[in-house]
């Protein structure tokens, strides 16, 4: 793979290691989320339903803004949100202004899978400060660089294509 002017060979070796690094950090905590719903005894629903259910949260939204605003990313988002309003986790209404457009809430339900992940995610932030694998400053470091990346690549698909 060539090389352009400003990414030397070593760079290049970190960049794909921190690509393939994000990919399998998202598959890791899919796994985090499907083994703690099976250890509370919530089988109906997946991780990736799950984690819909906690980025959702309070909010009241259409697929379409799901995608927008980066709460999710999967081409089946109009399938997930069905079962999960066939399943009881969320309600569902047309939009009063654009008829096509459906809006979606959480439920009872919902909102306690939603807590629950929320309690998850508690638990291993205390973890990774009490165990010393990041402490605030690191997190807000890798944050900070994500964000980078993610401005970069959505300015790399909005202005080149």
């Amino acid at each position: 793979m060539p090389m352009t002017k400003g990414a030397g060979a070593g760079f290049m070796s970190g960049y794909l290691d921190a690509l393939a690094l994000v990919e399998r950090l998202h598959r890791l905590l899919l796994d985090v989320i499907k083994d703690e719903f099976e250890r509370v005894g919530v089988l109906d629903i997946n991780a990736v339903q799950g984690l819909l259910l906690f980025n959702i949260g309070d909010n009241e939204v259409t697929a379409g803004e799901l995608k927008t605003r980066g709460y999710y990313q999967g081409s089946n988002v109009s399938y997930n949100l069905k079962k999960l309003v066939e399943m009881g986790y969320m309600h569902h209404q047309r939009c009063e202004v654009d008829r096509r457009s459906v809006r979606v809430r959480l439920t009872q339900k919902g909102r306690d899978i939603r807590d629950m992940a929320s309690e998850l995610f508690a638990r291993h932030a205390e973890g990774l400060t009490a165990k010393g694998v990041v402490d605030a400053q690191g997190i807000e470091d890798i944050t900070r660089a994500l964000k980078r990346i993610e401005r970069y690549w959505t300015d790399q698909i909005r202005y080149i294509y």
